[in-house]
């Protein structure tokens, strides 16, 4: 694989000429040839982007509804008609298996077109005001404004549809950006940058930067952005929280997501093919991934046959392969890190019931039993394709197990009675529960993040533009 192109900043509707700007290679994670090159954003760089992003605000804020939902709508349709490259891109670029980098291409229509919907209704409310015998015969509105430019970032695992998520309720709303897309895989916001001034975006509303980390801090420090919407590790997210000010601040962070499989789960041979496929597609390369699952101990010999068996059966490989299920990590330092937490914690007494093996980036699904508490792959977030079982007494000690964690984000439980299911609901400490289905499941119109340290506000089209907006009173006495 040659470079197919050069990846310049995006400032202003227009890609800015190299200019003998320092370039990093971006490598296709499955063979580590070289797929791109991406220009470094400079300082100055950043300098025109910012200034951008407030002119581009200005004109966002001035488009009427209609037209922001005709924009949205218009690039919902630019993104499904150009599917199948944006699907082969996608996968190149961070090694997605190519069923589900098509996959990510429809749900980031989806993610673009439901903000269309939402720009038509979003808006504000009356509040009767004579609930007060002071204020009879006054009127009460309340309006919601978007609170400025906004900077995103954004990770590799979903390039393209958790872009969508920033992108699409900013306009929806009013806004500007300015994007710092994955280092590993920038391809995908470059690309749409195209796709949006193809289809009218007004110049300055987005705005694309490959920047190194010390540029990049600007994107939280910087008071000219009037809110930084983050998805990534725990530890930058918080880091850049404690360094934004007074701006707005939405993370969307890790998890080590479980799954409760009680006795009364139903078809267990349906529950063993989900969890496995919520554990290791795209080698677990999802903050919702099933990390850990929790089997009811009468039937915990049998699940975990089952489970074992199931995810042997996942086709690993090529993800240019329409078959493949388990594509590549996204560089040989995360398979490295998956590797040496899963040997401290056999060293440790976990014991292997699936053992991963290595070609290159790939790493096969594996699957550990008897792991302590405290060995990283429980209690961290493994991110790559490994998985721990654990039996449980009874439904009580179930949920513990599930809040004994630093994250939650999304948990999974499998039960058909109705108590069990609202006791899990009122009290997993977690964003979202998940009944009979993994904790994998996203779908794009609901709230998601979590507590803990997976997260701060929601996303979800209409939650994140709640996030991008803020309320205004006005209140007429009309009495006079």
């Amino acid at each position: 694989m040659t470079a197919t192109r050069e990846l310049t900043p995006w400032i202003n509707g227009a890609a800015v000429p190299l200019d003998g700007r320092a370039t990093d290679a971006i490598a296709f994670p499955y063979t580590g040839e070289r797929a791109t090159l991406a220009a470094r954003g400079t300082e100055a760089d950043l300098e025109l982007a910012i200034t951008a992003a407030r002119e581009g605000f200005a004109k966002m804020r001035a488009l009427p509804r209609h037209a922001r939902r005709e924009l949205l709508a218009r690039i919902a349709d630019a993104i499904t008609q150009a599917r199948q490259s944006l699907g082969e891109e996608l996968a190149r670029s961070c090694g997605k298996p190519i069923a589900q980098a098509l996959g990510e291409v429809d749900r980031a229509a989806m993610t673009f077109s439901l903000a269309a919907d939402e720009a038509r209704r979003f808006g504000g409310e009356v509040v009767p005001l004579d609930v007060d015998p002071r204020t009879v015969g006054y009127a009460g509105l309340v309006h919601r404004f978007p609170v400025g430019p906004i900077s995103a970032i954004t990770p590799f695992n979903f390039p393209l549809n958790l872009l969508a998520h920033k992108v699409a309720p900013a306009i929806a709303v009013g806004s500007s950006l300015v994007v710092k897309p994955p280092p590993q895989c920038p391809q995908m916001a470059f690309r749409l940058a195209g796709i949006m001034a193809e289809c009218g975006l007004p110049a300055g509303a987005y705005n694309v930067l490959h920047l190194p980390i010390a540029v990049a801090e600007q994107l939280a420090t910087d008071p000219r952005f009037a809110m930084l919407t983050f998805t990534g590790s725990p530890a930058v997210g918080w880091h850049l929280k404690n360094v934004a000010g007074k701006k707005k601040v939405c993370l969307e962070l890790g998890g080590n997501a479980a799954a409760v499989v009680h006795e009364d789960a139903g078809d267990l041979d349906w529950v063993a093919q989900r969890l496995a496929l919520g554990a290791f597609a795209y080698a677990g390369q999802v903050c919702i991934k099933v990390q850990r699952v929790l089997i009811h101990q009468p039937i915990y010999d049998k699940f975990i046959e089952k489970l074992v068996s199931a995810t042997s059966a996942l086709p690993c490989g090529d993800p240019l392969d329409p078959k493949t299920v388990v594509g590549p990590m996204i560089d040989s330092a995360a398979a490295d890190r998956v590797e040496s937490w899963t040997r401290e914690a056999v060293a440790a007494g976990a014991e292997p019931l699936l053992a991963n093996r290595r070609q290159g980036n790939v790493l096969t699904p594996g699957i550990l039993a008897r792991v302590p508490r405290d060995a990283k792959v429980s209690c961290k977030e493994i991110f790559g394709p490994v998985s721990i079982v654990m039996p449980y007494r009874d439904w009580a000690e179930a949920l513990t197990l599930v809040n004994d964690s630093d994250f939650g984000l999304q948990a999974g439980i499998f039960t058909h009675d109705i108590n069990r299911i609202f006791a899990a609901f009122n009290g997993l400490e977690v964003g979202g529960v998940v009944v009979n289905d993994f904790p994998t499941l996203r779908v794009d119109n609901f709230p998601y993040s979590g507590v803990k340290d997976s997260g701060f506000g929601r996303e979800g089209v209409r939650y994140a533009m709640e996030e991008m907006s803020e309320p205004r009173m006005l209140v007429l006495n009309l009495n006079k």
